[in-house]
């Protein structure tokens, strides 16, 4: 019982956030180390390569957004709370 598998170890790429293998090319974005290696959009059609576009937009601002203050942060909690 000494063969067994392990997990693969993962990374999130900073460009898109998805997981991928360290040390490769993120398939979904085409970037490595903060460069563009592969253009994945060159290869899609025009209706693929649109919505693939929004995703990565999408993803972006989401990693983008600040943190909350103290003040919003007492708002949220006050607008969530039930009496």
């Amino acid at each position: 019982m000494h063969i067994f598998l392990e997990k693969p170890t993962l990374t999130k790429c900073p460009k898109c956030g998805n997981f991928i293998l360290p040390h490769t090319v993120c398939p979904f974005c085409g970037y490595y180390k903060g460069r563009q290696v592969i253009d994945v959009l060159a290869k899609l059609s025009k209706k693929e390569k649109k919505e693939r576009e929004k995703e990565m937009k999408m993803k972006e601002k989401a990693e983008k957004k600040k943190p909350l203050d103290l003040k919003e942060l007492s708002h949220k909690q006050v607008q969530g709370a039930r009496f």
